[in-house]
C-alpha cells in the first residue's frame, strides 16, 4: 500500500479540527489516519506553535547569529591549525 504525503497545511486542518472539539475517532475516520498518528500531529503542532508568533525580526536575527556563530567556529579551527604548525610538534 502506498504511503501518503501530507502537507504542512493539511495536518494543520485535521489538527485543528479536533482541537476545535470534534471528535478524533470521527476525524481520524474522514481522512483515513489512526489515532496514534493523529496524536502525534498534535503534539508536533502543539510543541511548534509558539513559532507563529516569531517576528520577522525574530527570525532575521536568529539566522544572523548562526552566521556569526559560522563564522566563529571557522575562525577557531584556523587558529586551532596555525597552533599545531607553531607548536613544540608542529
Amino acid at each position: 500500500m502506498k504511503r501518503r504525503k501530507w502537507t504542512p497545511e493539511q495536518k494543520t486542518r485535521v489538527v485543528l479540527e479536533g482541537l476545535r472539539g470534534r471528535p478524533v475517532g470521527e476525524v481520524c475516520a474522514e481522512y483515513a489516519i489512526s489515532q496514534n498518528q493523529y496524536y502525534k500531529w498534535r503534539d508536533q503542532f502543539l510543541a511548534q506553535a509558539h513559532k507563529a508568533f516569531e517576528t520577522e525580526h525574530g527570525a532575521q536575527r536568529t539566522a544572523k547569529l548562526e552566521r556569526e556563530n559560522m563564522k566563529l567556529k571557522s575562525l577557531i579551527g584556523e587558529l586551532t591549525i596555525e597552533l599545531k604548525k607553531s607548536g613544540p610538534f608542529g
